[in-house]
């Protein structure tokens, strides 16, 4: 069974920063995957695709999060990451790693893997 592990949410106070980890286990390997991305949910909202990135390294953010959020991998960790700056209030949700194969079209689609989610709650 393929899963995808998040890490590193928890509380901050809005201005401040977070790092979330997606490491994933089973057999995903970074050369099946198309596209890793970040997906977020808040109570009451739809779920929402924060930031994507190829595998050739293209980077998309959705514009609430353009120029305070990150999205990067480590290939020799197998491991991809959402690096949170001057964070809001209004970032409060559960974020949910995931990824697409090599089969999916990741721009039309929706994630063949996803994380189980990790908290994330400004406030001060």
């Amino acid at each position: 069974q393929v899963q995808l592990v998040e890490s590193g949410g928890g509380l901050v106070q809005p201005g401040g920063s977070l790092t979330l980890a997606c490491a994933p286990s089973g057999s995903i390997f970074d050369q099946d995957i198309h596209a890793w991305g970040w997906y977020r949910q808040a109570p009451g909202k739809w779920r929402e695709l924060v930031a994507k990135i190829t595998k050739g390294n293209k980077t998309t953010y959705v514009d609430s999060v353009k120029g305070r959020f990150t999205i990067s991998r480590d290939n020799t960790k197998n491991t991809f990451y959402l690096q949170m700056n001057s964070l809001k209030p209004e970032d409060t949700a559960v974020y949910h790693c995931t990824a697409w194969d090599l089969s999916s079209d990741y721009e039309n689609e929706g994630p063949d893997y996803w994380g189980q989610g990790t908290q994330v709650t400004v406030s001060s």
